[in-house]
C-alpha cells in the first residue's frame, strides 16, 4: 500500500500516515459557526479536507468523516437579535445555506455531521467527569477548566502558558481562578437558550462542543483532527486538554492538520476584520468549480493569495482541462503521479501542474492520458460535469441555487437521465447521486417510477 505523508502540527514534522485502524480511518474536521454566509477562507479548509478524505478513500475501505456545525454561541445571539429574529430561524437559515455553499464547492458531504445544540447531554456528561477528575471547578454559575492541572498544556501551539495569555485575548474575570482558565458551560438568561445543568440552566463553552462529538462519533483516540491555523489556539489546543482530561488519555489525535489563511493584499481574511468576500456572493460572478480550483493551487499550509484576477484565471485553466477530457468518462484508477504528489501531504499545486501536463498530450492526441486526467478527476473533485454542459452554462451552473432557469435540451437531460441509469445498473450509486445532483443545479427534478425516470423543471 502507498503511504501518505503528512505535516503533523503537534511534533511539527512530516510524518508517515499510519491510521488506528486500516479497516476505519477517523477525521474530524472543525465546521462553522453558523450565523453568517461563509467567506472564502472559510472555504478553503472545506475544499482542502475534502480532498484528503478523497484520498484516504483511495487506499482504505472506509474513512469516517465528521464536521460539526456549532449552533450556540454568542456570535449567534447577538446576530438573531440584530436582525430580530429567532436564533433557531437564523441557524436553519444559514445551515442551508452552508449546505448550498459546500455542493457548490464540490464537496462530499461528512458522514457525519453533528450540531451543538443535538449534544448538550455529552457535553454535561464529559463536563462531569472533568469535575470529578480535578481538572475542572465550579464558579458563581460557570464552570471552568484549570489550565494549571494540566501539564501538557500548550503542546499543540508550542508556547508556554505565560506566553499564550499574555499573547491572547483572555477574558480576565473574577470567578476566574487563573486568566487562562476557559468555560466549559456558562449560566443563561430567560432570553437566551439554555439548559438545565447540575450547575443551572446555562449552555455550553466553545470548545467542549468538539471534545464531546468527536468522542461520540470516533472515540476517545482517532486519527486525525482538521481546521484552520487560526483553531491551534485558543480552540485546538483546549480541545485536547478536555479530551484526554475527560478520557484519562494520552492522546486526543494522532495528526493536527492545520490550512493556511487566505489574504487579500497580503492581509489575513476574517468576518472581524471586515475584509472578506463570502462565497455566497462570488457565486453570483463565477461557478463553484472556479473557486475550488482556486483554493487549490496553493499548497494548504501556505497562505493562499486571493483575487478576482485568480477565479478568472481558474475558470480558464478549468476550460483547458474540460477540453481535454470531452467525451472521456471516469473508467479505471486515478495517474499514478497525481497520486504521489497528493500521498505527499497533499500537493494540490503540483497534482493540478501534472494535470495539465496531461491535458497537454490529450490536446496533442493522446487518449491514455486523457483517460488519467479523468480518471484522476474525482479524487481532486474537478471535471465532473460534461465538456457540453461547462461550456454552455458557465456560472450559471449555480442556476438551482439562484433560482435561475437554464435552458438544457431535452436531449441533453435525457441523455443524462440514461447515463444515470447505467451507473444504479452498475452499482455505481455515487455517480448516479452526482447526476441527480447536477441536473438538479440546471433546475431539473427528476422523478423515479417503477419502469421509467420522467423530468421536470423546477
Amino acid at each position: 500500500m502507498n503511504n501518505i505523508n503528512l505535516y503533523n502540527t503537534l511534533d511539527r514534522k512530516l510524518t508517515v500516515f499510519n491510521p488506528i485502524d486500516s479497516s476505519n480511518v477517523r477525521m474530524y474536521a472543525c465546521g462553522p459557526t453558523v450565523y453568517d454566509y461563509i467567506h472564502i477562507g472559510n472555504a478553503r479548509p472545506l475544499v482542502v479536507f475534502d480532498v484528503l478524505v478523497r484520498v484516504l478513500r483511495t487506499l482504505y475501505p472506509k474513512v469516517t468523516y465528521v464536521r460539526n456545525i456549532t449552533d450556540i454561541d454568542d456570535k449567534i445571539n447577538n446576530r438573531a437579535l440584530e436582525k430580530n429574529i429567532s436564533i433557531s430561524d437564523l441557524t436553519e437559515e444559514t445551515i442551508k445555506n452552508f449546505h448550498i455553499d459546500c455542493k457548490s464547492l464540490g464537496n462530499l458531504k461528512p458522514d457525519e455531521e453533528p450540531k451543538a445544540t443535538d449534544h448538550i447531554d455529552e457535553i454535561i456528561d464529559m463536563i462531569k467527569k472533568l469535575i470529578s477528575a480535578g481538572f475542572a471547578y465550579v464558579s458563581s454559575g460557570h464552570v471552568l477548566f484549570s489550565v494549571v492541572k494540566y501539564k501538557k498544556y500548550g503542546a499543540l501551539s508550542g508556547r508556554s502558558l505565560d506566553d499564550m495569555i499574555s499573547g491572547s485575548r483572555v477574558e480576565v474575570a473574577a470567578y476566574k481562578e487563573n486568566p487562562g482558565d476557559f468555560v466549559l458551560w456558562k449560566p443563561s438568561v430567560e432570553s437566551l437558550p439554555g439548559w438545565n445543568s447540575p450547575w443551572g440552566r446555562g449552555r455550553p463553552g466553545w470548545h467542549i462542543e468538539c471534545s464531546a462529538m468527536s468522542k461520540k462519533y470516533l472515540g476517545d483516540q482517532f486519527d486525525i483532527h482538521a481546521g484552520g491555523l487560526d483553531l491551534i489556539f485558543p480552540h485546538h489546543e483546549n480541545e485536547i486538554a478536555q479530551s484526554c482530561c475527560a478520557n484519562n488519555s494520552d492522546v486526543m489525535a494522532n495528526f493536527w492538520l492545520h490550512n493556511g489563511y487566505v489574504t487579500l493584499d497580503g492581509e489575513k481574511m476574517s468576518k472581524s476584520l471586515g475584509n472578506f468576500t463570502t462565497i455566497n456572493k462570488l457565486l453570483l460572478d463565477f461557478d463553484g468549480e472556479s473557486i475550488r480550483y482556486a483554493l487549490l493551487q496553493g499548497h494548504y499550509r501556505a497562505p493562499l493569495s486571493f483575487s478576482n484576477k485568480t477565479l478568472t484565471e481558474a475558470k480558464k485553466s478549468l476550460s483547458r482541462l474540460y477540453r481535454s477530457v470531452d467525451g472521456f468518462e471516469i473508467n479505471g484508477d486515478p495517474d499514478q503521479e497525481i497520486m504521489e504528489y497528493l500521498y505527499q501531504d497533499l500537493n494540490t499545486p503540483k497534482a493540478l501542474a501534472r494535470a495539465h501536463y496531461l491535458a497537454d498530450q490529450a490536446n496533442k492526441g493522446s487518449k491514455e492520458c486523457a483517460q488519467q486526467l479523468k480518471n484522476s478527476s474525482k479524487v481532486l473533485g474537478i471535471l465532473s460535469l460534461s465538456a457540453n454542459i461547462w461550456f454552455k452554462y458557465g456560472k450559471d451552473i449555480q442556476a438551482n441555487s439562484q433560482n435561475l432557469d437554464v435552458n438544457i435540451t431535452d436531449e441533453e437531460i435525457n441523455e443524462l437521465i440514461l447515463k444515470r441509469k447505467k451507473a444504479k445498473d452498475n452499482r455505481d450509486f455515487d455517480k448516479a447521486d452526482l447526476i441527480r445532483e447536477k441536473l438538479l443545479e440546471l433546475n431539473i427534478i427528476l422523478e423515479d417510477k417503477p419502469e421509467i425516470t420522467t423530468w421536470r423543471k423546477g
